[in-house]
């Protein structure tokens, strides 16, 4: 699992990516392949972080709720 300052890196550079190409649109000789190129590296790193966030989210849930060793059902039975 990816750590907070990987996601950070993740954003990073997915910054540095749309800057790169805002840039291209309205200040470059608008190279269609280049911006195509741009817009599909953004959209593969948006992916790869919003997978990150999913299994984050996942494992932090499953955590709260418990992973299904213990669960709430254990906690009805103990009282």
């Amino acid at each position: 699992m990816a750590t907070l300052k990987e996601l950070s890196s993740m954003t990073s550079e997915l910054d540095k990516l749309g800057g790169e190409l805002h840039a291209e649109l309205t200040e470059g000789d608008i190279d269609f392949q280049k911006m195509v190129d741009l817009a599909d590296t953004i959209s593969e790193n948006a992916d790869k972080l919003a997978q990150a966030f999913s299994t984050m989210s996942s494992a932090l849930e499953k955590t709260l709720n418990g992973d299904g060793s213990g669960g709430e059902d254990d906690t009805e039975d103990a009282q």
